[in-house]
């Protein structure tokens, strides 16, 4: 039981997964912020779009309120898994976009510049080789 502990202390203390916590932790709040992205300024363009029309209130009646007998309504809403799907593929492109600027980030810092050229060899060096050069055969 010790060495699972002790294992499971190295596995916790290791920075992947603080870096995954933070991530997690990170994403929840991106996910709000484009969550109300996508419902506060780009549905109601869309819905604009298709003659004013607000998805979240699209539903299939299955059952009708009676306020009489106490019975609420039953329908599908449909309309809020419309809104659930643009937040998902919005969500996942910035995530995707963002994701591929951090690779291109990392590519460039891993690349290693190229190496500059050597000095040009002066002239009068040049020369003393081949002297040294011809004294030598």
């Amino acid at each position: 039981m010790g060495k699972l502990l002790k294992e499971f202390k190295d596995f916790a203390i290791k920075g992947n997964v603080m870096d995954m916590a933070i991530g997690v932790v990170i994403g929840a709040a991106f996910g709000k912020i484009v969550s109300s992205f996508v419902a506060d300024i780009i549905m109601p363009l869309i819905g604009l779009l298709v003659g004013g029309v607000d998805f979240t209130q699209w539903k299939w009646v299955l059952s009708a309120a009676d306020e009489a007998a106490g019975k609420a309504e039953v329908a599908l809403t449909y309309g809020n898994f419309i809104q659930v799907i643009f937040d998902f593929l919005i969500v996942a492109w910035c995530i995707f976009l963002v994701v591929k600027a951090i690779n291109k980030m990392k590519k460039a810092k891993e690349e290693p510049a190229p190496a500059p050229e050597p000095p040009a060899t002066p002239e009068d060096i040049l020369l003393l080789r081949e002297i040294r050069d011809s004294l030598k055969k």
